[in-house]
């Protein structure tokens, strides 16, 4: 055993040296701990974002692994803002570009080297069902998985008359946790759709969305709106200032609109169109000529929409939610569509899961499809369905891809 000894004052001077030496640098002052704590919050709350998206349909998980983690953070910096905290700068912006690059290298290198494994039972409508392109469909010839390396679940038309080999072999693909998916609901965790012609009676009644989220859902609508309008005055000003200089006529449009439990109401848009046009008819894509100049720009970064935070704040929209359609057109495709009214069980909304996915759509054929998409919206109403919107629709704003 080696002893030292030491006199009083060497030990004196060695303790004044230890108390200004920082060498728990995370825990030497009260600003650095609220950024250790804030910074280890928002990235856990930045994974399980991003955990829960890359489970939605056609989504890639590193895609959102940036968008994630810059609304969590800001959602940090903006609650230290409002409750006055100090917190370290530095600490948070180096954990900020630590949290962006070691995960986006993480989730990138994991979906490359991970692709979805479907097993398919040859029997009823799964196989029709089970050809979307980006997954690997293995139909089965005989019930066993024998020569599938990997495997993510075992998709068949569970409604079908399956052999009773077949029904044991599900049986044990249960017990030995592999999951069995029915050939729709397989559809629709791939595509995001939800086919009208496999609604069946007792599916079509499981679509009522979660009345808990519903609640929660309104109040975060209030105060986004509330949050959203007074910074997004200038750009309406200006809006409306260059709506009057390019063409006569009223700046904000008014359109009655079928919305919440089929309830008519009045929508608020800036108006992109030439005074005197008919709004209820279909947009021509390309060149229309009943747009202004101005109409096109402000419908291209989807400006015209803004004047809808008021519908918000009024309860006739949400934020996110089917796009609501004009009288004439709701009566229409009530008639040629099939559960076309049920789309009206939510709150209608300025952005919606079927605008991200497929668009702009008028004719019958197009409607229908976007049905689909909004009976999924319904069929998944969630906080995390929703973020995912959110993020898409801000890069459609920003690209202003798919206007009309």
């Amino acid at each position: 055993m080696l002893v030292v000894v030491i006199g009083p004052a060497l030990y004196q001077a060695y303790m004044n040296q230890l108390e200004n030496v920082n060498y728990v640098w995370w825990v030497t002052s009260e600003g650095q701990w609220h950024a250790l704590l804030g910074t280890g919050v928002a990235y856990t709350l930045s994974i399980t974002a991003v955990n829960r998206l890359s489970r939605l349909p056609g989504t890639r998980s590193y895609l959102y692994v940036v968008p994630a983690i810059v609304i969590f953070y800001l959602a940090l910096m903006l609650m230290l803002g409002v409750f006055n905290l100090e917190y370290s700068r530095h600490q948070v912006g180096l954990s900020f570009l630590l949290a962006v690059s070691l995960c986006t290298a993480y989730y990138y290198i994991d979906s490359r080297l991970r692709r979805m494994r479907f097993a398919v039972v040859p029997f009823g409508k799964a196989p029709g069902l089970c050809t979307r392109p980006g997954v690997d469909w293995f139909t089965l010839t005989g019930p066993d998985l024998i020569g599938i390396r990997r495997i993510d679940g075992v998709v068949a038309d569970l409604r079908a008359e399956l052999p009773s080999e077949w029904q044991s072999f599900l049986a044990d693909c249960t017990i030995h946790r592999i999951p069995v998916y029915h050939a729709t609901h397989a559809h629709e965790m791939i595509t995001g759709r939800v086919l009208l012609d496999h609604l069946y009676a007792n599916e079509y009644g499981s679509l009522i969305p979660r009345e808990d989220y519903e609640v929660i859902k309104r109040w975060i609508d209030l105060a986004v709106a509330l949050v959203l309008l007074p910074l997004l005055v200038p750009i309406m000003l200006l809006t409306a200032l260059a709506i009057r200089l390019d063409s006569p006529g009223p700046v904000v449009f008014r359109q009655p609109r079928m919305g919440f439990h089929c309830r008519p109401f009045t929508v608020y848009k800036f108006r992109s169109m030439y005074d005197g046009m008919k709004g209820a008819g279909f947009t021509q894509e390309g060149s229309d000529p009943r747009i202004t100049r101005v109409g096109r720009i402000i419908r291209k970064f989807r400006l015209d929409e803004l004047p809808q935070l008021i519908n918000v704040l009024k309860g006739d929209m949400s934020l996110i939610g089917p796009r609501p359609e004009s009288m004439n057109l709701a009566d229409w495709y009530r008639k040629d569509v099939p559960f076309f009214h049920y789309r009206h069980v939510v709150r209608p909304g300025i952005t919606g899961w079927a605008q991200v996915e497929q668009g702009y759509a008028a004719e019958v054929e197009g409607m229908i499809r976007k049905l689909e998409y909004d009976f999924f919206y319904i069929k998944h109403f969630s906080f995390w369905l929703d973020l995912l919107v959110v993020i898409r629709t801000i890069k459609i704003v920003i690209s202003g891809s798919g206007s009309r």
